[in-house]
């Protein structure tokens, strides 16, 4: 585990969740629903290398994030529904052409804001301070 590469990915969460919001206010609605998935992947990559764990595609992360952290109970599985659906959503987005309503997004983004911060709290429970 490399504490800097933990605190690097969560201040790439951080400013992901900050370009998500942003975004959304410029009615960039594809765009902000990809920025606050990532926000949550940026998280749930730290989480996992807090234990050692890396995986290199997104539904690697996704698959070991519930299989390591929520069957272990340090997250629950609401936290993988979010996790899961916010990478639905961007996938949509990004490869099928589909553009969220503002609610939508408004709802992700708030979803994603709750799951950097359970993150962030388990880190500082695992000593890592994210600051």
């Amino acid at each position: 585990m490399s504490r800097d590469e933990i605190l690097s990915l969560i201040q790439r969460a951080r400013r992901s969740l900050r370009s998500a919001r942003n975004l959304l206010e410029d009615g960039d609605h594809d765009f902000a629903m990809s920025r606050a998935y990532y926000a949550m992947f940026y998280a749930a990559t730290a989480a996992l290398l807090s234990r050692n764990i890396t995986r290199a595609k997104h539904s690697g992360v996704i698959g070991a994030f519930g299989q390591h952290l929520v069957k272990a109970g340090t997250f629950t599985p609401a936290h993988q529904r979010m996790l899961q659906a916010a990478f639905s959503d961007r996938t949509a987005g990004d490869y099928a052409g589909v553009f969220p309503t503002r609610d939508d997004v408004e709802r992700r983004i708030e979803e994603a804001t709750q799951f950097v911060g359970a993150v962030e709290q388990f880190l500082r429970n695992e000593g890592i301070s994210a600051g």
